[in-house]
């Protein structure tokens, strides 16, 4: 593929470390972001573009040319906005990026889906049907912002059904820290928000990674992908945390130590990612 990527939220906290990791790899980058250029320097590989990103008219023209598009913008979570706004707003942009890409003919598309679609954060308690969750498990989202990201999701399936030469990837993320976070020696009830997330996180530079490596890939259609670190957050070990909180969900394999509850070895097979031992 050729060397110039988009990447759609380019100026947020995730958008700048891809827009980094993207350069330094040797790629061209056009940044789509409301916010617009930064106020550091940038780097002279990569392009800002001020779009908003509900008008697929202006999109489409602001993605046209380009060989890959990481699509990141979008409301973070569940608070903050009225009824309905980040719902509206998540599945729409999502939904103008895969016909943009699609009607141009881009082929190589990276959408930032989220450990909430399964149901999570948002979710007044925890629902598991087994550990660990692989991509597989179904949702029980309650929330506009999972929801969005499960409904994001069933458009790429849609968009994929239609054009099954496109690769396009959902890389569900979790908490995204710049740093390990210290762990925490506390038992949390299945409706406390630890729990109901199952004491997982993502590196931010290794979802970063992760984004880059999806618009590279081989496989055609859409796969959903988790891209979660290894270990959770907690100093009990995974068995103990489950007895307390899930102690009625079944464990498909074994998980020891403290090791994390969710399967990322797809992600591994398809992607050749796998989250930094740290």
């Amino acid at each position: 593929m050729s060397t110039d990527i988009v990447v759609t939220g380019g100026s947020g906290r995730l958008g700048k470390i891809v827009t980094a990791h993207v350069i330094e790899q040797g790629y061209r980058v056009r940044s789509l972001d409301r916010v617009g250029r930064p106020a550091e320097p940038a780097a002279e590989t990569v392009t800002f573009v001020d779009v908003d990103m509900n008008n697929l008219a202006a999109l489409t023209d602001a993605v046209r040319g380009a060989d890959a598009v990481i699509h990141l913008a979008a409301f973070p979570g569940p608070w903050g906005q009225p009824p309905g706004v980040v719902y509206a707003n998540n599945t729409t942009i999502n939904y103008n990026v895969l016909y943009a890409t699609s009607e141009l003919g881009i082929q190589k598309v990276a959408l930032a889906s989220s450990v909430n679609a399964y149901g999570g954060l948002g979710s007044k308690t925890g629902h598991f049907d087994y550990f660990p969750v692989d991509e597989n498990h179904p949702t029980y989202n309650e929330d506009d912002y999972s929801l969005s990201k499960w409904v994001g999701e069933i458009q790429a399936d849609s968009f994929a059904r239609r054009f099954p030469d496109m690769t396009i990837s959902s890389l569900r993320f979790h908490a995204l820290p710049d740093a390990p976070p210290e762990l925490k020696s506390i038992l949390h009830p299945r409706e406390d928000g630890a729990a109901r997330n199952l004491w997982g996180w993502t590196l931010i530079a290794e979802a970063a990674r992760a984004c880059l490596l999806a618009v590279l890939a081989d496989f055609k259609g859409h796969e959903r992908f988790n891209i979660m670190a290894p270990h959770t957050t907690s100093t009990y070990t995974t068995v103990e945390l489950a007895q307390n909180a899930y102690p009625d969900v079944p464990f498909r394999k074994e998980l020891p130590g403290h090791t994390g509850f969710f399967d990322c070895s797809k992600a591994a097979r398809l992607l050749g990612w796998v989250h930094a031992d740290v």
